[in-house]
């Protein structure tokens, strides 16, 4: 699929609600190359923001960019209406989070002297410590060594540690490595719990599946660019993806469903073992279902497939 110009800085924008976290056309290049090339981005207060792209996307530069950890070479990034480059935001800093893609602990540390150690860092309160182990599921674990952790033990300690400090912004840089799907479900959770708080969340994830219905809005990075913001629905919309009905019929009336849809602009029509499998426009959705509902009996049931995220971003990326 042809590539999409990247949308205009003002559609990155967060309308009627108070901004947190601002990037105004920052960029980073090391040498020649352009790691963030021009990105505009509008963070929302209590948003559940994912950042998702290929491998040399940008999205750990501008991560870092955010973070204050490396220097813009043009462009302005506001954390909480301070910028990163000046010296108020080591005020700000305490009031972030962040989770890296690799977690790397002290193996000889318990799980709570580990939390001890990051809270003394962060001049948090030692006595929350304990609260945060609790918080993902690793109080049982607390008094052992975190060589004995397994690697999702790990992951969950290093989610404990951006949680020091009750922090009102969250950067987690692929937090849900080495979690299986019970752990996976439980962060999600105790995200949702925070957002509810009103903390701002700003995470990657390559497994697109596990986002898809889990953020409010995600942007979509390519070569140091921002390639599109929106919610999933939204950018569904946006690429105008086919959708896809898998229509369960009664025997033998295959040829009644092709009939019945073929004064229609049908993408594609299959039959799959009592199945049948139609792909249509977006805006042809609500004729193919009046034309399925005037066949009576013969159509059994339905289900109507949306673009995944993989399909959105691969529709952006490509």
């Amino acid at each position: 699929m042809a590539s999409i110009s990247p949308a205009p800085a003002e559609a990155h924008a967060v309308p009627h609600a108070e901004a947190v976290v601002v990037a105004r056309d920052v960029a980073r290049h090391f040498g020649s190359v352009r790691a963030v090339d021009g990105v505009s981005l509008e963070i929302a207060r209590g948003e559940l923001f994912g950042l998702i792209g290929h491998n040399g996307a940008g999205k750990s530069t501008l991560f870092r960019m955010m973070l204050g950890l490396v220097p813009l070479t043009a462009g302005e990034i506001l954390i909480g209406n301070a910028s990163v480059s000046g010296g108020g935001f080591r005020a700000v800093r305490r009031t972030i989070g962040y989770l890296p893609e690799n977690v790397v602990l002290y193996e000889n540390l318990t799980g709570l002297e580990t939390l001890q150690f990051f809270s003394r860092l962060k001049g948090a309160a030692l006595g929350d410590c304990a609260a945060a182990l609790e918080r993902v599921g690793l109080a049982h674990a607390a008094r052992r060594r975190v060589r004995e952790y397994s690697k999702g033990m790990r992951q969950r300690l290093g989610f404990a540690q951006a949680l020091l400090g009750r922090p009102q912004i969250l950067f987690l840089d692929e937090p849900t490595n080495g979690l299986d799907p019970e752990a996976i479900r439980e962060f999600y959770a105790i995200l949702r719990g925070l957002r509810a708080e009103g903390v701002t969340v700003v995470l990657t994830s390559h497994i697109l599946a596990e986002i898809q219905e889990r953020v409010d809005r995600l942007a979509i990075m390519a070569a140091g660019r921002i390639q599109a913001v929106g919610s999933v629905q939204a950018l569904r919309e946006q690429m105008d993806l086919p959708l896809w009905f898998d229509i369960r019929i009664a025997p033998g009336h295959f040829e009644a469903v092709r009939a019945a849809l073929g004064h229609l602009p049908i993408g594609a029509i299959e039959a799959r073992e009592g199945h049948v499998a139609v792909q249509c426009r977006r805006d042809s959705k609500m004729a193919v279902l009046e034309a399925l509902a005037a066949l009576d009996g013969r159509v059994l049931d339905l289900h109507v497939r949306e673009p995944s995220l993989e399909d959105v971003f691969f529709g952006f990326s490509d």
